[in-house]
């Protein structure tokens, strides 16, 4: 990329960290909302890393992630190259602990966005135009949906062998191909000529530590194998998962899991079981094959084909 860095037609200075301030929109109320980016740039040319959290308003553990990194110091020092990073785009949905913007869009589903757009649609462009130009490689945060916990995974496509490999280093306990939708960042970056991958981990509106650490273990090796930091963290061993599916609830109920995500399963291995409340009946939620759940549903009232189990296999 063009080093050193320009943002907001400024140059930023060398071995220095910036906060730059984007004007996003106006509440209701007349207050003025603005997208925080932080740009870490050192003194000899290298990789820019983009890394985005908050795309949904609601997923905290993405926000913590990158908040953390930030007061730890895991961005500074570093030996070449710049980090870009957005602790926290959907500042509307933030607001409104809800996944969405306020007119009910969804920010991922935006891109690459219009200046004169919905809401979503501004907010997807700020990205596209301001600053995956600037950058090489995208690491977007996220974490799961209203009770559904997803284990600490980094999805990528097969379609890109550097998205593969960039997956493997980053190292969460599963790496998982999902190809690339339509009007999604990892979309648009793709056809910028970027290479992005996706980190799930835990569940929206709730800290999980175990994913929190997992996000920033994972930023580290991809900030030390690609060169940009001598903060060391070592490879590690990940399952390649490159095919998934739901198993849905057959009854409604009071859902009880018996396994969850992380778990290995085998075929017809019970999963779970969902009771009538009336304590007439009992369904048993049984694996259709061989894999490892990945994701899990933690509502405990289900309705008739709602997703219980996201399993993965190879």
């Amino acid at each position: 990329m063009p080093y050193p860095i320009t943002l907001k037609k400024k140059s930023i200075p060398f071995d220095e960290h910036v906060i730059l301030d984007f004007p996003i929109g106006r509440l209701p109320s007349g207050t003025s909302i603005e997208v925080a980016v932080h740009v870490f740039q050192a003194k000899e040319p290298g990789p820019v890393l983009l890394v985005i959290a908050g795309m949904h308003g609601d997923e905290i553990n993405s926000i913590e992630i990158v908040r953390r990194g930030l007061t730890s110091g895991l961005f500074t020092d570093l030996q070449r190259g710049a980090v870009i990073v957005v602790p926290l785009l959907n500042v509307f949905g933030f607001i409104n602990f809800s996944r969405d913007v306020p007119d009910g869009k969804d920010v991922n589903r935006s891109f690459p966005g219009s200046a004169k757009g919905s809401l979503a649609a501004r907010v997807a462009h700020l990205v596209t135009k301001e600053l995956l130009p600037m950058a090489d490689v995208v690491i977007d945060l996220h974490t799961g949906g209203s009770s559904r916990y997803n284990y600490p995974q980094i999805r990528y496509s097969m379609r890109s062998d550097v998205a593969r490999e960039l997956a493997g280093i980053f190292g969460a306990s599963f790496m998982v191909h999902k190809p690339l939708i339509a009007k999604s960042l990892r979309k648009s970056a793709s056809d910028l000529g970027k290479v992005a991958i996706v980190f799930e981990g835990g569940e929206s509106e709730r800290y999980d530590p175990f994913s929190i650490h997992e996000g920033l273990a994972g930023l580290r090796r991809v900030l030390f194998h690609t060169g940009l930091s001598t903060q060391e963290e070592k490879l590690r061993e990940v399952v390649n998962i490159q095919h998934t599916s739901w198993v849905r609830a057959q009854a409604a109920g009071l859902f009880l899991w018996a396994h969850a995500s992380g778990d290995k399963v085998e075929k017809g291995q019970l999963l779970g079981n969902i009771h009538d409340p009336q304590g007439r009946a009992e369904f048993k939620v049984i694996s259709p094959r061989a894999g490892h759940i990945i994701g899990h549903n933690n509502a405990a009232v289900v309705s008739i084909g709602d997703a219980l189990f996201h399993l993965g296999w190879s």
